[in-house]
């Protein structure tokens, strides 16, 4: 039973998020040997102030 967590900043729609879905699904039942209906994918959007990189939040504005 394969969980996926996808973490990513909101914005994606749910065409698209339901594409990764199918798309993530395929590619665990042929890699792994696993099935479709015992592949869970997880989409958790995280907002920008919650998420940061090299110390700096990334609802920040960066530096050149």
């Amino acid at each position: 039973m394969p969980i996926v967590r996808i973490e990513m900043w909101p914005g994606r729609t749910k065409a698209q998020k339901a594409e990764l879905a199918r798309v993530i699904t395929e590619a665990m039942v042929t890699i792994a040997r696993t099935t479709a209906d015992q592949t869970f994918v997880i989409f958790q959007d995280v907002a920008k102030e919650d998420w940061a990189q090299g110390g700096v939040l990334s609802s920040e504005p960066r530096s050149p």
